[in-house]
């Protein structure tokens, strides 16, 4: 399962209202990238195929592909602001070590 917190879903449906995406959900997604190896991918998504896992977290809808889902399981997604930077930050348990800044891990 991946979750999100409510501070990250408002963020999702706010981002969504002001780009006019009421009915979309949030796509997932690990890919190659980064110092580290893989980095996160997130965007907006109205196109879900048989084989995309799905879970609604928070009002949010969710869709990841099996490929990314072995990385991203019983990850919880997060939003944060701070002075220094702002955005979505992943929770995931299964990753082995991140780079120094923060933008992509390892497995």
């Amino acid at each position: 399962m991946v979750t999100i917190t409510e501070r990250a879903a408002e963020k999702v449906k706010e981002i969504a209202t002001t780009e006019n995406l009421p009915d979309q959900g949030l796509r997932l997604r690990v890919v190659g990238g980064g110092c580290s190896g893989f980095k996160y991918d997130l965007y907006f998504e109205d196109k879900i195929t048989d084989m995309d896992e799905q879970f609604e977290s928070n009002g949010v809808k969710l869709y990841i592909d099996p490929m990314s889902f072995q990385y991203l399981e019983n990850t919880e997604i997060d939003y944060i602001e701070g002075i220094n930077d702002s955005g979505f930050k992943f929770n995931n348990p299964n990753t082995k070590g991140t780079c120094g800044c923060g933008s992509s891990f390892q497995m």
